[in-house]
């Protein structure tokens, strides 16, 4: 093989890698700034919010209670081996609120209404309706794609508060209902504990930045895909692997960030 044809073949994946990114940045760009024409027309978004925000709820609630159930069994059987099982209540409430609450939600939407925009987007762009509103001279970026983008964004923090409301419940009836931890120590311990801006605020604010990366990435991934059976398939996938480790990536870096002082 000559030094020609290898550099080709070293430089092409590179250089679709670039061309990605600088296709995503261009979208990301021209659906912020198509935006504002949003409120002219914020039934788009309504009706995008709860299509894609109601009908994850069911699967919040539920994981919300069983992982606040485990949290607090756990979290009694650690505890109890020091005799702070009465700090039960803090205990369930930081976990939920700084880390698994976003980052399990973040998860979950990512599996549920995630694969959903990236497959009804690619089916639209296989349909040709994408390039018939271009005929039409409807732009399908602030048709199509920002009302999607906005309504994911406020739909992950909204079900994170619910997961962490329903976890600190689901905590409470084993921690107290089950198991006879005292109802006041668990309570006061909590509120004592936990404070508003450093283990809420902080919570609140990761789950808005996984909301906008995991709404992007399952768009965008819809938008490039090829209007083929196949690649869609591919596209939903590839959603839910970037999605998954976007993440945890993210993650690290705002707790790192947040929880370093």
């Amino acid at each position: 093989m000559s030094l020609k044809n290898w550099l080709s073949r070293l430089g092409a994946p590179l250089r679709d890698y670039i061309e990605s990114i600088g296709f995503g940045a261009r979208t990301f760009g021209a659906m912020l700034g198509l935006s504002p024409g949003l409120l002219k027309r914020p039934r788009l978004v309504v009706e995008q919010l709860h299509f894609i925000g109601n009908y994850s709820m069911l699967i919040i609630t539920l994981s919300g209670l069983f992982v606040g159930m485990v949290l607090g069994l756990q979290g009694y059987y650690t505890l109890n081996k020091y005799g702070a099982e009465q700090s039960l209540g803090l205990l369930v409430a930081l976990g939920l609120t700084r880390e698994l609450g976003p980052v399990i939600t973040a998860l979950l939407f990512a599996g549920r209404a995630g694969t959903s925009l990236t497959a009804e987007i690619g089916l639209m762009k296989a349909g040709e309706q994408l390039s018939a509103m271009e005929m039409m001279a409807v732009n399908p970026i602030q048709r199509v794609l920002a009302p999607r983008f906005w309504a994911g964004a406020l739909s992950v923090p909204l079900l994170a508060s619910v997961f962490s409301a329903v976890g600190v419940l689901g905590g409470w009836l084993v921690g107290v209902q089950l198991i006879g931890v005292d109802d006041g120590a668990f309570w006061s311990q909590m509120q004592g504990g936990v404070d508003i801006y450093k283990d809420i605020f902080n919570g609140f604010a990761k789950s808005v930045v996984f909301g906008i990366a995991i709404t992007f990435i399952a768009l965008y991934q819809g938008y490039e895909a090829q209007p083929t059976p196949e690649d869609v398939a591919r596209a939903t996938t590839r959603t839910v692997v970037i999605s998954s480790l976007m993440i945890w990536w993210l993650d690290f870096m705002m707790t790192a960030l947040m929880f370093s002082k």
